[in-house]
């Protein structure tokens, strides 16, 4: 991998799990190839990139975005029952602008990766910070599952190297205790299956591909394959392969969906705190 002296703009590793702080590149404006280029490079290398002091609307973030691929549509669904727009809202506030009294939906508070319920799932996610808690909190973590996967006994790999798992929007809204999707929504996300061991299509790494959107491992009884999945969740999500996000205001950061988990922190007052973020998803390729 490229070192941090060969990017063309100031770089610093936050985390050895995952995680670098970029400053001096603004967002909003074109990219050309060579800067293009030094992102995704710094993208494969820490995995987490986090740009400072971004002032984007939702349109500038569309156009960054799609410099790395296909936008990704979402199949959960406003209050409404529309679509969330391809740059959509992650909040607390209610329609008139103010926090909720209570957690409408928590699917993001459990380890997961984006749309792994795809049967191409997703290369990158995106998130700009535009509005934070005054009083700090709203975190997001982050599991590195190559470490992961590193870290597990010969015997444990040679046990799951061949081993597929269900994964479903279904699955993803019982595992959360959130009401079933309708007949539309389970058309439109139909389960698929994927490796529990996904090898990164840019690095040749073997990596646990994992998180609450899973339904079962194929051709196991349930007891079996709840256990498994629950042991090797477990292992990848222990603190020593955890990275833990705290936002600043202005905070652009993007992740690779292909080695890690993540989940949202809630940990601020969400019924008197305001939080706002934007986001985006860019499609990747097929695990295998």
């Amino acid at each position: 991998m490229a070192s941090v002296q060969a990017y063309p703009f100031r770089i610093s590793r936050i985390s050895d799990v995952g995680g670098a702080e970029i400053f001096g590149v603004d967002l909003s404006q074109p990219l050309d190839a060579a800067m293009k280029d030094a992102i995704m490079r710094a993208f494969l290398e820490f995995h987490i990139l986090v740009f400072r002091d971004q002032e984007l609307t939702k349109d500038a973030q569309y156009k960054f975005s799609e410099n790395f691929g296909e936008m990704e549509h979402h199949v959960g669904r406003l209050p409404n029952g529309k679509p969330y727009s391809i740059v959509h809202t992650v909040t607390n506030l209610d329609a008139d602008g103010n926090p909720i009294k209570s957690l409408k939906a928590e699917g993001n508070y459990f380890w997961h990766t984006d749309k792994s319920y795809h049967a191409v799932p997703s290369l990158t996610t995106m998130l700009h910070a535009v509005e934070l808690p005054e009083s700090g909190g709203g975190d997001t973590q982050f599991a590195n599952t190559k470490r992961g996967y590193d870290a597990l006994s010969d015997t444990m790999k040679t046990r799951i190297a061949d081993m597929k798992v269900e994964h479903s929007w279904e699955a993803s809204r019982r595992n959360v205790g959130a009401p079933p999707p309708n007949a539309a929504q389970i058309s439109e996300r139909p389960p698929v299956v994927h490796p529990i061991v996904r090898t990164h299509p840019d690095t040749g790494d073997k990596t646990l591909y994992l998180g609450h959107h899973m339904s079962h491992i194929v051709g196991l009884d349930k007891d079996e394959s709840d256990a498994l999945l629950e042991e090797l969740s477990d292992h990848t999500t222990q603190d020593e392969f955890v990275y833990t996000h705290q936002w600043r205001t202005g905070d652009y950061v993007m992740w690779d969906n292909r080695l890690l988990l993540h989940r949202a922190m809630p940990n601020y007052k969400f019924s008197k705190d305001r939080r706002l973020l934007h986001r985006t998803v860019v499609i990747g390729t097929a695990p295998y």
